[in-house]
Formats: structure tokens, C-alpha cells, sequence
């Protein structure tokens, strides 16, 4: 196993362990397990791994894997998103979902997850995701499943 796959792994075991709110506190924990890394390198393998900072049932941030994907991943859509989505716009074929702080990452890949047609892609920041759609359609039929899972109709 290679050293990155090896450091990659104890990523995986320390998120699962603790609940761990910050790069810093993630890059201290390593270095206990002999893992020197810079803060960047940390950066990589997170956006590697996937891990996201989302909000934990007391609405403090921490990092988490986003559900392993299922034949039907609404459900997790559905969980997710009166969390995170705060609001969305939209125009022509394209939707932009704000979040809450580092809450587009894990809402992208929920959207990703879930494979609907009307979906061609995502693309996401840390609190903006934009949606593209396959037509105007499209969009409509996406904004109207997506407004009553926003935190304003949650």
C-alpha cells in the first residue's frame, strides 16, 4: 500500500472515530499517528476522499463522508437537503443553490447520487452549487422538486 492510500486510510479511520470540526484538528490528529502533512497535501486528500464539513444534529460543522450512493439515493436527498439548501435561483437551464458554509460539496454529490435525467451536471463551491439542466424544462420540473426541501420550506 502506498504511502498515500496508507495516509488516506487513516483519514477514513480518524472521521469515522471523532467527530472533527477543522483541517487543523484533522492535521494534528495525523501527526499523533506519525503522518506530517501540510496543510495543503490535506487539502488534496479531502477532496479526494470526498469528505465535506456538514452540520452534525447540534449545528456545529464537521467532516463526514457523504452516503455511499444506493439504487435510490432520495432519500438521503431528502435528509440532506432541508439541512444545507437555504435558497436556489434560477435561469434558462441553469439552477444555483445556495447553501450553508461548505454545505455544496455534500449537496452536489447528493444531487449527483440521485442520477435524474432532467440533471446534466453539477459544479460546486463551498456554499454555491449550480445545476445544470437539460432544458428550460427541465429546470422547472428540477426547482420543483428541490423548493420544498429548502431550509425556508423545511
Amino acid at each position: 500500500m502506498s504511502d498515500k492510500s496508507t495516509r488516506h486510510t487513516a483519514i477514513r479511520e480518524l472521521v469515522a472515530e471523532q467527530a472533527i470540526a477543522s483541517q487543523e484538528e484533522l492535521r494534528r490528529l495525523l501527526h499523533q499517528r506519525g503522518w506530517d502533512v501540510t496543510q495543503s497535501t490535506l487539502s488534496r486528500d479531502l477532496r479526494e476522499l470526498r469528505l465535506a464539513r456538514i452540520p452534525d444534529a447540534q449545528g456545529r460543522a464537521r467532516y463526514a463522508f457523504p452516503d455511499a450512493a444506493t439504487e435510490d439515493a432520495t432519500p438521503q436527498l431528502e435528509r440532506l437537503l432541508p439541512q444545507l439548501l437555504v435558497d436556489m435561483d434560477s435561469v434558462q437551464t441553469l439552477v444555483v443553490a445556495r447553501t450553508v458554509p461548505s454545505g455544496a460539496q455534500p449537496v452536489a454529490a447528493a444531487l449527483d447520487a440521485v442520477g435524474w435525467n432532467d440533471i446534466l451536471g453539477t459544479i460546486a463551491g463551498d456554499d454555491t452549487v449550480l445545476i445544470i439542466c437539460r432544458s428550460v424544462t427541465a429546470r422547472e420540473r428540477v426547482v420543483k422538486r428541490l423548493t420544498p426541501l429548502t431550509r425556508a420550506h423545511a
